[in-house]
């Protein structure tokens, strides 16, 4: 299971150079994204449902070596860990799953947060990121 941090503490990982792969899906990632997130979706919003994104994985592996230091997030922390978990299984060594995601996790006993994700806590949030959209990452 990949490790899991906080947004602050993966805030931190990026002040010391990690890298923040936002895998929510595209117009998710356009209605705001922390500072410099680059986009490469776990899965795409086809039909009114999520599905996963044939080329994930192969995405990721052009952009980044399994060395890379990658800090993972999505909305509230459900697609996220499944990316990292599946990109630590191909031999991916310097990640983190982000808890709380952009928006933030919720307990599903009380329907109260558990983890305020990135946007709650007031860590810097942009709309557009030049070069880092899905369409210009996959080319």
């Amino acid at each position: 299971m990949p490790n899991r941090v906080t947004p602050k503490e993966a805030a931190a990982l990026l002040e010391q150079g990690y890298e923040y792969v936002d895998v929510r899906s595209i117009p998710e990632y356009q209605q705001g994204h922390p500072r410099g997130a680059k986009n490469v979706p776990f899965m795409h919003l086809e039909g009114g449902r999520m599905v996963l994104n044939p080329e994930f994985m192969a995405v990721m592996q052009k952009l980044f070596p399994p060395s890379a230091k990658l800090v993972i997030g999505c909305k509230s922390g459900g697609r996220s860990l499944q990316a990292a978990t599946l990109l630590e299984r191909i031999g991916y060594t310097n990640l983190y799953d982000m808890r709380g995601g952009f928006d933030a996790e919720m307990n599903p006993n009380t329907g109260q947060i558990a983890v305020a994700g990135w946007s709650r806590e007031g860590l810097p949030v942009e709309a557009v990121t030049a070069g880092c959209s899905y369409e210009e990452l996959k080319k």
